[in-house]
């Protein structure tokens, strides 16, 4: 599914630009918000939402493919909240986040399979299009202009005339993890007066357990724990605690909306209490109205 952007009259910052765009979710062309960086003059203004698996859970999900670059999504939304877009209003108040993700993070899992690794046999070298060919999940074969790039930074490669096949090697990879660490404590420490005070542990934990958000527990989070001489177990906690915290509210923003799809079933009374009526709000005025008396005025 497509996605063209459309910019609205202000920019956010420099290099992001709020934009409308076609829902990819249950409901087809369904108008969503979304803050993303900037196609600039240079991109056709239209992006791909392609299906790939999460690399830690493995569960089906959307990414942003546009001018080369893949995109994660991310929402927030208050209880209530609606945007007024152009002459009209969406009743859904989402707003949507889109960031830049390193497809390595994407395709170490498939690279992992692919090799078809036992025991002490470092693997079999494949092809890419090969690699990339994923039953239900053809999102991974739109992804092959920027992948071979990307996945030599992790992978040897051996060239046979105009053809080239990739082998994971587990110590690049951990090569390329320990960089991204290391980026990881430089960006916390910049961020945040308490992060640039803390002992060097803790600062590792701390970026170990962000990038675990990305990583299967076996066998690169244990890789690289076990490099960094870190218990695995001290950061998985972590980041589970975190994870804990940040989604309270999005827990009961879930069940706000549950309630509220469901308005046509009678209300359910719990421990043989009688089910409270739903008070109607008086003296209100319905917001079409409110446009027409604007456009009476306007004439």
């Amino acid at each position: 599914m497509f996605i063209r952007f459309l910019t609205l009259p202000r920019a956010v910052t420099a290099t992001s630009s709020v934009r409308v765009f076609r829902s990819f979710c249950s409901k087809p062309m369904e108008t969503r918000v979304l803050i993303a960086p900037d196609p600039g003059t240079s991109g056709n203004g239209l992006g791909s939402t392609i299906t790939l698996r999460h690399p830690k859970s493995g569960n089906a999900t959307q990414y942003l493919f546009v001018n080369g670059v893949l995109q994660e999504f991310q929402w927030f939304k208050n209880l209530y909240g609606s945007w007024f877009l152009g002459d009209y209003v969406n009743e859904d108040g989402r707003l949507y986040l889109s960031t830049p993700v390193d497809p390595v993070f994407l395709m170490l899992p498939t690279f992992e399979e692919a090799r078809m690794k036992k025991g002490d046999d470092p693997g079999k070298f494949r092809q890419l299009d090969e690699i990339l060919f994923i039953d239900g999940y053809p999102g991974y074969q739109q992804l092959m202009s920027i992948v071979e790039n990307y996945m030599q930074v992790v992978c040897e490669v051996k060239e046979m005339g105009s053809l080239k096949f990739f082998r994971l090697d587990d110590s690049k990879v951990l090569r390329w993890l320990c960089y991204k660490v290391c980026q990881l404590k430089q960006t916390l420490s910049k961020l945040d007066k308490n992060y640039a005070a803390q002992e060097e542990k803790d600062a590792l934990v701390d970026a170990v357990s962000i990038l675990g958000e990305y990583l299967k527990e076996e066998p690169w989070l244990q890789l690289l724990c076990n490099h960094l001489k870190l218990n695995i177990r001290e950061v998985t906690g972590k980041a589970q605690g975190s994870a804990e915290g940040s989604n309270s509210d999005f827990c009961n923003e879930i069940q706000f909306y549950q309630e509220k799809s469901d308005d046509k079933k009678a209300p359910i009374a719990k421990k043989g209490r009688q089910a409270k009526k739903v008070k109607l709000e008086t003296e209100s005025h319905n917001i079409k109205d409110m446009f027409s008396r604007a456009t009476r005025k306007k004439k």
